[in-house]
């Protein structure tokens, strides 16, 4: 009897060492970054955990081998490595001793991106890089959003969308282009259909469903002027901040004591810029996007903190990447002020030395959001009417892997998010 046990307990030592895993790394060996997110989405779709491997190797993932998804990687250009038991033990000896973290991904999250009709994904860093990647998203504006649509997802992404009603400061510009103009009138017709007499009130509510949304558990992402025309929205509910050029009317000349910044998610006491000829909505950016940047492009780069994976797994995980130092890259909303972030957000990636912020973090209620100065990673000026970006010519660029670190975010396992 005492045998038959020393070879069962054999046989199952034996079938435990042969047991294979799969291994993405993400440090500078992988040969496509982004595209290993996509890979790491796919096995989570087909209901099979991932661990996320926090700063092993720059933010690896591991999962259960399968041919499947040894296919799926070679389809898509994913480095990976067959790895055993042992070595997997081996690893976690790793992590255990080191300011590293082992994260359950358990299912794959659902995707919305807050976009208005005939948009372009290439118009978008974020739908560019989900498409690339080959992430499955849904496109929802406005009707949508107010119809309460919003508590499917566990993930929304604002498209660069301004909740100010003043169409993105273009006038200025571009108020006799034909797309300026189509643009005006068709938001004008919706927020008639939605029961609001003006585009800004509309827009008002629908930033005021996107707040509720976080605060009732959702996961909220928003890139360049979506980040501070969000707050300015949120903290104007009670009074008028567009001028005649927008709304017909003039703009309330008592706005500024009536803003309310308790309403706001990450920004506070900042000054609106209200001329409808300025293409820039408040102080929040900087340097001002009306303004030329001093930097030179190939000398601006902003530096990602460095967090504890076992104490702040949330940053940590955020700021996942195979560098500490990254390219800048501008945008309507380019950079955040720092002293008009509130004390309560996370500062996750700034230029060092000087108060200007490219990324952070933040809790509101039982959901999280996360800002991200700047349009696209890859461009560093991208003026309307540029070309798209060819993410195949990027496969490895640190910017974009902060938006798909995001993307994974929801997807991790709550109680190792505790902050």
């Amino acid at each position: 009897m005492k045998g038959k046990l020393i070879v069962l307990l054999t046989t199952v030592l034996l079938n435990t060492a042969a047991a294979q895993y799969l291994l993405i790394p993400m440090d500078l060996a992988q040969t496509d970054h982004l595209k290993a997110y996509g890979a790491a989405y796919f096995v989570l779709k087909n209901e099979v955990n991932v661990e996320w491997l926090l700063n092993y190797r720059g933010g690896s993932f591991l999962f259960t081998d399968s041919e499947l998804y040894r296919n799926e990687c070679r389809l898509r250009g994913v480095k990976y490595e067959t790895i055993d038991a042992v070595k997997v033990n081996q690893i976690y000896a790793e992590i255990e001793n080191n300011n590293m973290e082992r994260v359950l991904l358990e299912k794959a999250p659902t995707i919305a991106v807050y976009s208005p009709p005939g948009f372009r994904p290439w118009d978008d860093a974020v739908t560019l890089a989900l498409t690339y990647s080959e992430i499955e998203y849904d496109v929802i504006y406005d009707r949508k959003v107010l119809s309460g649509i919003l508590d499917k997802y566990d993930w929304l992404h604002l498209h660069h969308e301004d909740f100010t009603g003043q169409y993105g400061k273009f006038w200025g510009a571009f108020r006799n282009e034909t797309w300026y103009i189509k643009r005006q009138l068709e938001s004008e017709k919706l927020a008639a259909e939605l029961g609001f007499k003006k585009v800004s009130k509309e827009k008002g509510a629908v930033a005021r469903e996107i707040k509720r949304y976080v605060e009732s558990g959702g996961f909220l992402f928003a890139m360049c002027s979506a980040t501070d025309a969000l707050d300015i929205a949120l903290s104007a509910e009670k009074t008028d901040i567009c001028d005649v050029v927008f709304d017909g009317d003039p703009i309330d000349p008592d706005y500024e004591s009536k803003l309310d910044f308790s309403k706001t998610l990450a920004f506070q006491n900042f000054n609106l810029i209200s001329n409808p000829g300025v293409y820039e909505f408040s102080d929040i950016d900087v340097p001002p996007s009306n303004m030329p940047r001093l930097r030179d492009p190939e000398t601006d780069y902003f530096t990602l903190f460095e967090f504890s994976a076992k104490y702040d797994p949330v940053p940590a995980m955020l700021t996942q990447n195979h560098v500490s130092v990254v390219k800048g890259f501008m945008g309507q909303t380019t950079m955040f002020r720092e002293e008009k972030i509130k004390s309560s957000l996370i500062i996750m990636g700034k230029i060092e030395g000087t108060n200007e912020v490219k990324y952070i973090h933040g809790n509101c209620g039982k959901g999280t959001f996360t800002f991200y100065g700047g349009h696209d990673p890859e461009d560093y000026t991208h003026r309307v009417g540029d070309p798209p970006t060819e993410l195949n010519l990027h496969k490895n660029s640190p910017g974009y892997r902060l938006i798909l670190n995001n993307i994974l975010f929801p997807a991790a396992k709550k109680k190792k998010l505790k902050t």
